[in-house]
C-alpha cells in the first residue's frame, strides 16, 4: 500500500511514451509524467493499465518516479477492499 507520509500516490499507466516516461493518473486526480528508475528497467515491464505507486517530486508536482507495479491478483484484491475505482 502506498505510505501517505512519504508521499505515496497509486495511479494507473494512461500510456507510454517512450525512452522509459509515462504519463499516469494519480488517485489524487493529478496527471503526472513519470519515469521508470534503473533498478526497475529491465527487472519490470509496465504496460497501459497497470496498477503503479508513484512518489511526486519535492520541487515538480506534475512529475514522479514509479517505485512499484502491482500484480493481476493484487489489482483484484485493491479493487475488492475499495482502494481502486472501478
Amino acid at each position: 500500500m502506498p505510505q501517505k507520509k512519504a508521499g505515496e500516490v497509486l495511479g494507473t499507466v494512461e500510456s507510454l511514451l517512450g525512452a522509459n516516461k509515462l504519463r499516469v493518473r494519480c488517485m489524487d486526480g493529478v496527471v503526472r509524467l513519470t519515469r521508470i528508475p534503473g533498478k526497475m528497467k529491465k527487472s519490470t515491464w509496465i504496460r497501459e493499465g497497470d496498477v503503479v505507486i508513484v512518489v511526486p517530486w519535492s520541487f515538480q508536482n506534475e512529475k514522479a518516479d514509479i517505485i512499484w507495479k502491482y500484480s493481476g491478483p493484487q489489482v483484484n484484491w485493491l479493487e475488492r477492499k475499495g482502494f481502486l475505482k472501478s
